[in-house]
């Protein structure tokens, strides 16, 4: 597998956008956290200062942080090993016989529930 971390040499970082979940806590306060990053939260009286302080405290968490992109190469397609056997019991004189005592299980099964 191959593995490549792209990092920017550039002075100014592009803008990031985040998705951001806000909660009315019984309290009367509004949570927001950034999604995916659960421990990364603001909490305000309104949604606008709850925003503001997630957006605090991102900002402090990334100064000593760095966000860089990871790429991973897809592994490479191989043949189901399940197809070797597929069909092998299609001629099997007791393979009806196996699929019904399986489905009278399963009927047991449910009628248990």
């Amino acid at each position: 597998m191959n593995l490549v971390v792209k990092t920017s040499t550039s002075k100014t970082a592009p803008k990031l956008t985040y998705d951001v979940l806000i909660e009315n806590q019984p309290d009367g306060t509004v949570k927001a956290t950034l999604l995916g990053l659960p421990d990364c939260q603001g909490l305000g009286n309104t949604e606008t200062e709850a925003i503001e302080k997630l957006s605090q405290s991102l900002q402090t968490r990334l100064e000593t942080a760095k966000i860089v992109t990871l790429e991973i190469e897809a592994p490479q397609v191989t043949e189901n090993p399940w197809l070797k056997i597929a069909g092998k019991y299609k001629d099997d004189p007791q393979f009806d016989e196996m699929l019904e005592y399986i489905e009278e299980y399963r009927r047991e099964l449910d009628e248990k529930k």
